[in-house]
């Protein structure tokens, strides 16, 4: 059987490998870049989260989360890392149930891929652009940018999301399926850096902390999250602030809050830095959380309560105090909006899933023709997740059942 496989990313490498497995078929790969796998290098920081542990439905997010119950069902985690090991890919599980290469090297996962993909029943074709779909009987008819017409029996498209434009990321996928009689949720970016009112952070560009993070709108809680942030010039970064993200990027005039000190009451603060002041009443204001907090941090804390940095210690009235504390437990900024596509790691919203049947991920529609991946109105929260469905609903299309 001829299968045509439209993108060369995660899912579609995945796909291509399980459909290849059975040497009655003929695989037709397409990436329209000059590489496989441009995003996966990019992923983790170059380090490749390839899964989690913990992967399981409620990380997920969509119309239906529960779509990708069967994909995972039948790949879940161990299976995924059993399909790698096979590929000769040795992978090491870090806190949070985080899975990486061990050789902690985004290259490893793609070089082994492509290894696999060097095989007889498959024809990789890079630089080569679908750009339109047809289905005439039992055949899909597919023309890529030159003018080149391909044939197959089935289609599987992985053409991945609109996020991360700069690594390949767009709406092509998106537009092959609607052109078959698919329909596609409003698309927004996850997993994204946020906008916020620059004032409080501008200063501290650079700086990390651990924190909880809330974030409200109208004094409704919209979303939780703990972890690391990340300061910048524009706002704030960091996996905490990704998986708030989604939320975020669709709300407008919400509101971030970050407890810097999570681990520590108001009460044990305001205490210790009572102590602070008696055991060192010739330090400045400046140096009233040295030690507890990122320098920069805690001046910008200390000077946005209206203290001066160079005032004495002993001359903080407890008014002063009790809003620094305050303001550790609760440093508020207000949403201006995300870094958008361009900056996402992942699109949330997609082609519907109600038109795919979820236990083979072919279309209800258009018989046999599959998705698989991001292009699926499902994302996942960061950590993993995302290229584990990847992984998992690659396999299952390529079953081809």
């Amino acid at each position: 059987m001829r299968i045509a496989i439209i993108g060369a990313g995660a899912a579609g490498m995945a796909a291509a490998i399980e459909a290849a497995a059975s040497g009655n078929n003929q695989i037709l790969l397409f990436e329209r870049q000059a590489r496989v796998g441009r995003k996966l290098l990019a992923t983790g920081n170059g380090r490749c989260n390839l899964s989690n542990r913990y992967a399981n439905p409620n990380r997920y997010h969509g119309t239906n989360p529960d779509f990708v119950l069967p994909a995972l069902k039948a790949f879940p985690v161990d299976a995924v890392l059993e399909f790698f090991q096979t590929l000769g890919l040795y992978t090491v599980t870090e806190a949070g149930g985080r899975i990486y290469p061990y050789s902690d090297q985004a290259n490893s996962v793609v070089d082994v891929l492509r290894f696999a993909l060097n095989r007889q029943n498959i024809q990789l074709l890079t630089a080569t652009e679908i750009v339109s779909v047809k289905k005439q009987a039992d055949c899909f008819r597919l023309k890529d940018q030159n003018g080149t017409l391909w044939e197959s029996e089935r289609l599987i498209v992985t053409c991945g999301g609109a996020a991360g434009t700069k690594l390949g990321g767009g709406l092509s996928g998106y537009q092959l399926l609607r052109s078959l009689g698919h329909h596609c949720t409003k698309l927004l970016p996850s997993l994204v850096q946020l906008k916020t009112e620059t004032e409080l952070v501008k200063a501290l560009k650079g700086v990390r902390a651990n924190a909880s993070l809330r974030l409200t709108l109208h004094d409704s809680l919209l979303a939780v999250a703990a972890g690391e942030v990340q300061f910048t010039d524009y706002g704030i970064s960091g996996p905490a602030v990704f998986d708030l993200s989604r939320t975020a990027a669709s709300t407008e005039q919400s509101v971030l809050h970050l407890d810097l000190l999570p681990d520590y009451p108001q009460e044990e603060l305001l205490s210790a830095l009572c102590i602070r002041i008696s055991r060192f009443p010739t330090l400045q204001a400046e140096d009233l959380l040295t030690g507890i907090l990122h320098n920069r941090l805690g001046r910008m804390l200390v000077k946005a309560c209206g203290v001066k940095l160079n005032a004495p210690l002993t001359g903080l009235s407890w008014k002063d105090l009790t809003a620094v504390v305050a303001l550790c437990h609760d440093l508020q900024l207000r949403v201006t909006g995300s870094m958008g596509m361009e900056g996402a790691q992942v699109t949330a919203g997609g082609i519907v899933t109600q038109e795919f049947n979820p236990n083979t991920l072919q279309s209800r529609i258009v018989p046999g023709l599959y998705a698989a991946g991001e292009l699926l109105d499902i994302d996942g929260d960061c950590g993993g997740f995302n290229l584990q469905w990847a992984w998992s609903s690659g396999l299952l299309a390529g079953q081809l059942r």
